[in-house]
């Protein structure tokens, strides 16, 4: 199975409102297992970065000002993505903004080229209910390295994204590899063994007497509607 972590830094908060991408990371997993395979790349927004998005992840206008366009490397990100889950940490806001800047393109949404999203946040929300579930606070819980990262980084995030998403369902594919292998115990020693032979107790002249009164005292009651009596005698 191929997947890519994706990551994205931007403008601002809101592509509704003219903020754009500047920066796209992503790192491929292959069977679950990173393969070295990545695309990054820094971008020109064409507008000024906003002051909290520069404070967050530190790319400043003068930086952005030589890098290539959306337009210009749109060919190149859906080529590496195509065909592959994604795995992005609060989906909802870099599909939208990849899905905004592919529309600006004419080009289809990101999710005609994915078959499908794994959203990392919804997902460590539903392991860890009413627990802090940012990337940071997900690295301290599974014990992976973050100390380079004093800004956000789209390229950095998706790395440890990686990591943190192998972690988080590396309990998940334990099961399922046990499961696969591990016979249930008894089940094949079961399936083995032959059944053994049954006895077959017949019925005694008083244990069939006994059964006709029975029958006649309920026929009686019932004025005859016994169903029993048609049945037959035991043993027939």
């Amino acid at each position: 199975m191929r997947q890519v972590v994706l990551d994205t830094e931007t403008t601002g908060l809101d592509f509704r409102l003219g903020d754009r991408v500047i920066e796209i990371g992503c790192v491929e997993l292959l069977n679950r297992k990173l393969t070295g395979q990545r695309f990054h790349r820094y971008l020109n927004p064409e507008r000024e970065v906003e002051a909290g998005a520069l404070a967050v992840h530190g790319l400043s206008n003068e930086f952005l000002q030589d890098k290539p366009r959306f337009v210009e490397i749109v060919a190149e990100f859906l080529d590496f993505v195509e065909g592959a889950e994604l795995v992005i940490h609060n989906a909802a806001f870099d599909v939208g903004f990849l899905n905004n800047e592919l529309a600006l393109q004419q080009k289809s949404p990101l999710e005609q080229a994915c078959p499908g999203v794994v959203d990392t946040l919804k997902m460590a929300r539903e392991l860890h209910p009413g627990r802090r579930n940012s990337l940071d606070a997900l690295c301290e819980r599974y014990a992976i390295n973050n100390s380079g990262r004093t800004l956000h980084g789209a390229l950095l995030d998706a790395e440890l994204l990686a990591e943190v998403y192998l972690a988080m369902t590396r309990g998940q594919e334990s099961l399922i590899m046990e499961l696969e292998a591990a016979p249930v115990p008894g089940l094949q020693a079961g399936l083995a063994a032959e059944r053994p032979s049954l006895r077959v107790l017949r019925a005694s002249a008083d244990d069939l007497a006994g059964h006709d009164r029975v029958l006649a005292e309920i026929g009686k009651e019932s004025k005859g509607n016994c169903i029993w009596s048609e049945a037959g005698t035991p043993g027939d």
